[in-house]
């Protein structure tokens, strides 16, 4: 790389050599040695050596050699300053070009929970590198440090909390749409509120979870025409109120459904032997029962298959035929949220129902891909 900025400065000659070399971060940066003894060549136009005329000619004597060295050190010392400027300015245009590092984020999770699925679906889209700490769903000693007991939590550089799937993907999303706003400022905007639902139970909810924190420019970037910004509100909405709740009363439908589910629960999970075992055969019967409540409480179909087949028919109707995703040529924050529901399934007898009774597959499969090509990152 030296020998290519001496050459570009006038062919500096034999013994401008590169041997040494020094570490910055990742980046090697060699260091010119330069030789100024003997017959160099020249580096101007002064013929074929570095002594040119002036130095062919008769001896100098007294304040001639003075002369003579002091131009031998100017020389050498424009030459130094000349390599040394050619070497800044290279380094300093790498630089420019050197991607900026983002935060350190750590996703705490189940990963057949499908309010975790939600938010991986995003962060892969995106091409964002996270780090994953899977959570004993019985002991749950991995988030112990934290009030806010469910999943997911997300860790950014291990001192922003971000709670609750939805906050967690807006918060996210408008901080790679907008331009200068930190997570800790967007965070601001989605203030917690404590309610009491239909069973007196109190829950945290949180203000504004489906909207995105945008100015004017970044709003009509992100959303050209007048209603996909509602559109894609109302679609997130709906798979956090109701398609997530189609998915139990499915993968528990029958003991059978049941035990296989729990089975790939324990697999995939963070369990001890015991618990294991114990999860896999009494957690699917408990769920097997719990299923039935579930099913009475959101008005199911007895068979609650045929459910969960227009739910996803429904949602594959308001894409529409003219759109591969509902974001059109690139998915939206909906088509994130409901790919991730509805992957928690896969592997089960109800997915397999699914892709076969519905039409969802081609929009599934082009979502599979767009999340493994990280197709979101740019």
């Amino acid at each position: 790389m030296a020998a290519v900025c001496v050459r570009s400065l006038g062919q500096v000659g034999r013994h401008a050599l590169l041997r040494q070399g020094c570490k910055t971060g990742n980046v090697s940066i060699p260091a010119a040695r330069i030789s100024l003894q003997g017959g160099v060549r020249a580096y101007g136009t002064g013929g074929t050596g570095f002594r040119s005329k002036l130095f062919s000619a008769a001896p100098l004597r007294g304040g001639g050699r003075t002369l003579g060295c002091a131009f031998l050190l100017g020389g050498g010392i424009g030459l130094y300053q000349t390599i040394k400027f050619t070497f800044t300015r290279h380094f300093a245009e790498q630089d420019t070009d050197t991607p900026v590092t983002g935060p350190k984020l750590t996703l705490y999770q189940y990963k057949t929970c499908p309010f975790c699925s939600k938010v991986r679906a995003f962060l892969d889209y995106h091409g964002l590198p996270y780090e994953i700490v899977e959570v004993n769903p019985v002991m749950r000693q991995e988030i112990k440090w934290s009030k806010y007991r469910k999943v997911p939590i997300l860790m950014v550089d291990e001192t922003v909390q971000l709670n609750d799937s939805s906050v967690i993907i807006s918060t996210l999303k408008t901080v790679l749409v907008s331009k200068g706003k930190t997570v800790s400022e967007i965070l601001l905007c989605y203030p917690e509120m404590k309610s009491t639902n239909d069973s007196g139970k109190e829950i945290l909810e949180y203000n504004n979870k489906y909207w995105l924190m945008l100015g004017e420019s970044e709003e009509q970037q992100l959303y050209p025409e007048k209603d996909l910004r509602k559109e894609e509100m109302t679609w997130r909405k709906w798979a956090d109120d109701w398609l997530v709740h189609l998915i139990s009363p499915n993968v528990y439908r029958t003991p059978a459904e049941s035990l296989a589910s729990f089975d790939y629960i324990v697999r995939e999970g963070k369990f001890g032997t015991f618990e294991g075992f114990f999860a896999k055969y009494v957690g699917a019967f408990a769920m097997f029962i719990i299923s039935k409540r579930l099913k009475a409480r959101h008005n199911l179909q007895d068979d609650v298959r045929q459910d969960l087949y227009k739910a996803v028919n429904d949602w594959v109707s308001a894409i529409g035929k003219k759109r591969k995703f509902m974001g059109g040529e690139q998915p939206n924050l909906a088509d994130l949220a409901v790919f991730g529901v509805l992957r928690v399934m896969e592997g089960l007898e109800s997915f397999d129902d699914m892709m076969e009774n519905t039409k969802v597959k081609n929009w599934y499969r082009r979502m599979e891909k767009a999340i493994q090509q990280h197709e979101g990152q740019n």
